[in-house]
């Protein structure tokens, strides 16, 4: 099963798919320039599989590329930050 991610700005979400099928998305908003993520979830059909593992890093990742700081909101998240200590230096103050 191959998958993509694509960031969606206009619709505020990071969303993962496989083969044509949405298997799930990290929704946020933007408040004072920072993209909160509040909202993770993956279809009962593909969890298990770490997709939610793989839509949050690629989330996080274009992130960092934009140079915005994030705050944890969604526990998945959160969690995965604590998990991935790489990912906390975009924590904001």
């Amino acid at each position: 099963m191959a998958h993509r991610i694509e960031h969606k700005p206009a619709e505020n979400r990071f969303a993962i798919h496989v083969d044509d099928a949405l298997a799930g998305y990290a929704d946020y908003t933007v408040i004072n320039g920072v993209r909160d993520f509040d909202h993770t979830v993956t279809d009962p059909a593909f969890r298990g599989q770490g997709l939610a593992g793989k839509l949050v890093a690629a989330a996080l990742d274009a992130t960092r590329a934009d140079g915005i700081s994030i705050a944890t909101s969604c526990s998945y998240v959160e969690k995965f930050v604590e998990q991935n200590p790489e990912y906390k230096d975009l924590l904001a103050a």
